[in-house]
This record gives structure tokens, sequence and C-alpha cells, in this order.
């Protein structure tokens, strides 16, 4: 079916070649909870139109990379609604730019812009697109970016370098709402989100929703940091993860560029420095918090790595009265719940750990209803799609977790805590 589309699209493309110029394109990629998508193309017109019809496009796609074969690598993209806008895909009444809306949905592979080789993690590919107007025998074929909406508001510039052994990439967000101090969110991403490039972390846990006006109102406006591990969190020195059996070779300098980005930037309050991540980085996230107990103000950790075994009942002492939220799911078959949260939780409450709570989930489900499917489940492993929408509200035996009497969500819960109070 592929073969036959693409050489219709070929044939299509030759015979449109002699009649019109081809035009250019961007792509617009966002976050979604199963990770990137290509959800829209904003086309670029020779004249001013105030009308468009949809249906009169065919939008073709191909993925392409130099790291491995890709699966679903081209085909036709479905074209969901059209409208008129401005280079950056505003709507309006008037003008020189045409944006199509996509169909995307984790089920749709060629929707995606990144793609996961073993070994190498998540990465970008050679994405390009071809689109086709046959009323007007008009084709876009030549790339002239990509718009971000959320990642764009990141400086994705920033490395650190420790000891000139070590050199992380991180993007940071500053908040636009005016305050004298303001909370800092760092967020540790997952094995897979390793690299030098931090659009990756930002786009494939969906990390970049700190940044969104809905949780940014709940802190009045908040920092956000999230460095990028050159590898895995877990690693040790044979670049084997740990899951605390052994030290990792990262979390030494990943507190010195914490340290770093708090004394560059004076606003930041240093009792409201939260850490959490999902995966490899909730076992960093609670590395850091074992190491450092007197640092962070709470702690929020999904799909936690660290094994129950490998930490002693003296560490779990020290951080009994640091504020912890856990999310996790009972279907998580990678950092398989009754070997690393279950006894951690049970450990710290035994203990007397008044602030530390726990959202048990039985799966991962589609929380749109619509880009999965009404039921659809996601891999058990990937919690953090409730974590980065602020759905967890609830402790392990299912009551609501409240503040001063009133039931609150994870975020409204970490907003309210303050190191020493």
């Amino acid at each position: 079916m592929k073969k036959i589309t693409f050489c219709i699209l070929f044939s299509l493309i030759g015979l449109f070649a002699y009649a019109k110029p081809t035009g250019t394109y961007k792509i617009v990629v966002e976050g979604f909870d199963w990770g990137a998508g290509v959800n829209k193309l904003i086309l670029q017109l020779s004249d001013t139109t105030s009308k468009v019809n949809s249906s009169e496009f065919q939008v073709f796609a191909s993925r392409k990379s130099s790291l491995g074969t890709i699966n679903d690598n081209q085909n036709q993209r479905e074209i969901v609604t059209a409208y008129i806008s401005d280079e950056q895909g505003n709507r309006v009444k008037t003008g020189k730019n045409i944006t199509l809306v996509l169909a995307v949905g984790p089920q749709n592979p060629l929707s995606s812009p990144i793609q996961y080789f073993r070994g190498k993690g998540n990465v970008w590919v050679d994405y390009s697109m071809t689109v086709l107007h046959p009323k007007s025998q008009q084709i876009w074929d030549t790339p002239i970016g990509k718009i971000m909406p959320l990642v764009d508001q990141f400086d994705l510039t920033k490395k650190f370098t420790y000891n000139d052994k070590l050199t992380m990439s991180y993007a940071t967000f500053s908040p636009k709402m005016a305050k004298e101090k303001a909370p800092l969110i760092i967020w540790l991403h997952g094995g897979g989100e390793g690299g030098t490039d931090p659009t990756i972390p930002l786009l494939g846990n969906k990390a970049a929703n700190y940044a969104t006006p809905k949780i940014q109102a709940l802190f009045d406006g908040a920092y956000v940091l999230a460095p990028q591990c050159p590898g895995a969190w877990m690693h040790n020195t044979q670049g084997v993860g740990t899951q605390g059996r052994d030290n990792d070779i990262y979390n030494e300098g990943l507190m010195a560029l914490i340290k770093d980005f708090v004394k560059s930037n004076p606003q930041i309050d240093p009792n409201r420095i939260y850490v959490g991540g999902c995966s490899n980085g909730g076992y960093m996230a609670l590395k850091l918090i074992l190491l450092y107990p007197d640092y962070f103000a709470a702690g929020y950790i999904s799909a936690l790595a660290y094994r129950s075994e490998y930490i002693a009942d003296a560490d779990l002492q020290k951080i009994k009265n640091v504020p912890i939220w856990f999310v996790h799911s009972k279907d998580d078959m990678t950092t398989i719940p009754d070997l690393t949260v279950v006894p951690v939780f049970n450990r710290l409450r035994n203990m007397g750990a008044k602030n530390v709570h726990f959202t048990y989930y039985d799966h991962v489900n589609d929380i749109t209803n619509f880009y999965g499917g009404s039921g659809y489940q996601y891999n058990g492993h990937w919690s953090w799609v409730y974590l980065h929408e602020n759905l967890p509200r609830t402790d392990l035996d299912g009551s609501a977790v409240r503040i001063n009497g009133k039931p609150v969500s994870i975020m409204e819960w970490m907003a309210a805590q303050k190191r020493g109070k």
C-alpha cells in the first residue's frame, strides 16, 4: 500500500513540476502523552487568501535516520482540518499562510519526528513532507524550520561542565510573573532521553508542560530546570544501570549544576526547590534527596527505578521529614513496584513520615479518551502521563491528599511545600 501511495505521489509531482513552482512550509511539533508529534503544517502562499478547504490537500511524510532502519517511514498523513493563518500558525481572517492540522496518536508512528534506537535513545530523525494541491497543481516540499510552542519558551543553549570530565546540556524556563522570589521545579528525564539535545527530554516525557500557564499559575510563576544526562542517570563507571546497588557517576556533577543554576539566578527561592523525575530520573531525584536531605523542599517521583533493597534504613531515616509524592502503576514491568516504590513508601511511613504520599494506578490509560481511544492503555511504565497533567490527587488508601482540609492535586501540594516548614 505504501509503495503504491508513493508511486502515485511521485507521478503527481512529476506532472505538477511543469505547472507550478514548489513552495515552502514549517512544521509544528508538540509534546503529547506518548511523545512528540508533528501536528500542524504551515504552508506559505504567494498571494493573500481568505478561504481554504482541507479536502483539497494531500500530505505525505517521510522519516529517515542514519542511525538505523525506521518502520512506518513513509506514507500519507491524515488532515483533520485547515485554516488561514499567519506564519506562526495563528488564525487570521485573511493571510498568506495556510495551516493544516494533522492527525496524531500513540498508534501513529509516522506522526513522530523522534525515534527510539536501542543504545542511542530517542533522537530527531530526518522528517520531510510533501504537500499537494491538485486543484492548483501547487506543491510544497521545501522546509524552512519548525515551531515548538512550549519548548521554544525554554533557553536550550546552556551547558555545564564539571571537573572537566562531565558536560551536561540543560534547558531552562524563566517565569513571566513578576515576583521577588520564585520557586524552582527540576525535572530529571528517563533513560531514553539522554544525550546532548535538551529538546528530547522536554518532548519525550512532555516535561515542557511545567511551563504551561495552568501549572505556572499554581506556583505564581516558577523556574523550570531540565538537565540532560549524556547517558543514563543510573549508570555506574562501567556504563551499567545500578538501580542503587552501586554509586552512579552523575549525581555529584548534577548537584553542582543545580547549585550553579540557583546561584546564577538570585530570584530563585532557595526554600522552594523541588526535584522530580521518572524512571531513571526518579532514581536520581530520590538519590539527590538521600544525599542532600536539607536542600530540597519536596520531591515528585514517577516510575521510581531505585530498588528498595539498596537503601539503608539509616538513609531513609534522614529523609522521612522531606515531603515526597510517588506516582506509579501496578502493571509497570520495567520498574517493578514491589521492588521499588511500594517498599520504599511503606518503610518511610513505618518510620513516621507524615508528608509522604503515593498515588497507585491500576494502568496508564489515555487520559483524553481521544488519541488512543476510550479505554486505550499505554505501557504501564508511563505513569508520568498522569504526573505531567497534574492528575494525581489520592494516597495509597484511596483517600484525598489534603492541605488544611482541602483536597489538592500533586502540583497544588508541591506549591505549598517549603523547606523547614
